[in-house]
């Protein structure tokens, strides 16, 4: 099942257009639902995110620490391939990953899409941010990171620090074993800084400077981090919506 529906391009967009399932874009409480109440004959539910990214699963069980929740990951599933994200948009490719990975491991997916988006440069690196300077032979033998962050920062050399807003965007979505879906997007805005700074966080966090902390997101420790993070305000919009989500599995 799998394995036809990661070869076929199409398909994978079909299924992902063809759920009808419940958005949500609205400003959020910060103190997140008690997933307690979401629970069925007292069992913990268990869900798994839809990632390899180590980066991202420390952050997500970072701020899912405080939740009855058993979670998994794709480490957990190693038969499964990588999934090719061919959305055109960050809501697009979370629902493609978290879509196949429901469907495969029959549990409650969460999946996220993540890019940084530069103003003057019309939103590049936007949905291609993990895979910007692929294009540019690696001859330093860099990090996937190192080698995004260096083309993106030799792009902008001659553009003054005023005129480098940018901002990193995360989509989240949760797919349930019965065809449904909730989605949440958050969004933090800052800078990009005219050198790395910083070996905390991963991604584009060592170039991405916070006017109001005084700080790149490499240089805050992740309980810092987590607080200000786009990631976080997706994150706290979804659990909002768990119930809608949980009860109608």
């Amino acid at each position: 099942m799998l394995r036809s529906l990661y070869g076929d391009k199409n398909y994978l967009i079909y299924l992902a257009n063809d759920i009808k399932g419940i958005s949500m874009d609205s400003s959020f409480n910060l103190q997140a639902p008690d997933i307690k109440t979401t629970e069925k004959n007292n069992a913990i539910p268990t869900v798994i995110l839809a990632t390899r990214n180590t980066g991202k699963i420390q952050e997500l069980k970072d701020m899912l620490c405080n939740f009855k929740l058993h979670i998994l990951c794709l480490e957990d599933f190693p038969e499964i391939p990588e999934i090719e994200e061919t959305g055109k948009t960050f809501e697009e490719n979370a629902l493609i990953k978290a879509k196949v990975v429901s469907q495969y491991t029959g549990l409650i997916a969460i999946a996220d899409d993540s890019g940084l988006e530069v103003d003057i440069l019309n939103g590049a690196p936007g949905i291609y941010s993990s895979r910007y300077a692929e294009d540019i032979p690696n001859i330093h033998n860099l990090t996937i990171d190192q080698h995004n962050i260096s083309k993106l920062l030799s792009i902008l050399t001659n553009v003054p620090l005023t005129q480098r807003t940018a901002k990193l965007c995360t989509t989240i979505v949760a797919y349930n074993t019965n065809g449904k879906y909730i989605t949440a997007k958050g969004i933090t805005k800052g800078l990009i800084s005219l050198t790395s700074k910083g070996n905390n966080g991963f991604g584009y966090d060592p170039i991405f400077f916070d006017t109001n902390l005084g700080k790149t997101f490499g240089e805050l420790p992740l309980k810092e981090k987590k607080q200000y993070s786009h990631r976080t305000k997706a994150l706290k919009k979804l659990l909002e919506l768990w119930p809608t989500l949980y009860n109608e599995i």
